[in-house]
């Protein structure tokens, strides 16, 4: 197993390992500290099924299936096989999408945090991607605390988030949900802004999405002004790797340490990307100051 760094701040290439051979358990031990220490892994040149994705995927905890509104959108047959398993798609065949999130843009987020115990880590593999455009943005959470200005660590050390459940990375409202006219009565989570990590002991960023995001306690225009400066200051260009896509290429990333937001492309282009989604398994806890 070859280790690369995709840049200075976030993200390694792994060269070596054919993820539908199995990993053995040292195999996967050296793996599973190297995503811990990186928070993204890339491995190149894949040829997985259904079956062998999600059986990789597993191997970093219990896998969780797709929300009610995308379990029907399955993008073959063999998708149909595993229910742990969904397709991120722009694709329409016979008037139908077979997959989500389209061709649009896809904000900056961590998956789901709008659940009390969000995911621990989400997989995406590239089975067809545009050769243009569609890249994926990642964000290391960890370096942006790490790298914080004192003044505006003090004013989000102890705050409380509110993340809101309405809305799709997309922009589209859920299936159920109303439109939110109030954020702070939206529904949704409420998570510390400052975190520590469960597994590395690190202190890291929670900020899940801006869309309908609420800083609790504070007077609207002021949690507005506040949420404003601290995603300015986390997404910049010097906490971020940006990821061109190839098909075969399979990436996993830690959702309790990462954002990660989609280039919108072209609508006639065709991009597949199967996905899988490992269960949280611990509450977003406060950072001890």
């Amino acid at each position: 197993m070859q280790i690369t760094p995709l840049n200075e701040t976030i993200g390694a290439r792994i060269d070596g390992l054919d993820l539908a051979a199995g990993l053995d358990d040292e195999t996967f031990a050296a793996l599973h500290q190297t995503w811990l220490d990186h928070c993204l892994l890339l491995f190149r040149g894949q040829s997985l099924t259904p079956a062998g994705l999600t059986a990789f995927a597993a191997r970093f905890g219990p896998l969780e299936p797709p929300p009610g509104s995308e379990k029907d959108l399955r993008a073959d047959a063999g998708a149909d096989q595993d229910q742990n398993m969904w397709i991120i798609s722009n694709v329409v065949e016979d008037g139908k999408a077979i997959g989500a999130l389209g061709y649009g843009e896809a904000e900056w987020h961590s998956d789901m945090t709008y659940l009390d115990i969000p995911p621990t880590a989400s997989v995406l593999y590239g089975r067809e991607v545009p050769s243009d455009g569609a890249n994926t943005w990642f964000a290391n959470m960890y370096a942006a605390w790490d790298r914080m200005p004192a003044d505006l660590a003090a004013e989000v050390r102890d705050a409380q988030a509110l993340h809101n459940s309405s809305y799709t990375s997309a922009g589209e409202l859920r299936k159920g949900m109303d439109a939110v006219t109030d954020v702070r009565e939206a529904p949704g989570a409420t998570h510390p802004v400052v975190v520590r990590h469960p597994e590395t002991g690190r202190q890291a960023l929670f900020l899940g999405r801006r869309t309908n995001a609420y800083i609790k306690g504070r007077e609207l225009a002021d949690s507005e002004a506040l949420l404003d400066r601290l995603w300015d200051y986390s997404v910049g260009d010097q906490f971020c790797y940006v990821h061109h896509w190839q098909p075969g290429d399979v990436l996993i990333w830690d959702n309790r340490s990462t954002l990660h937001r989609r280039d919108a492309f072209d609508p006639n282009a065709r991009r597949i990307l199967w996905r899988c989604q490992i269960t949280g398994t611990a509450l977003p806890s406060a950072s001890a100051a």
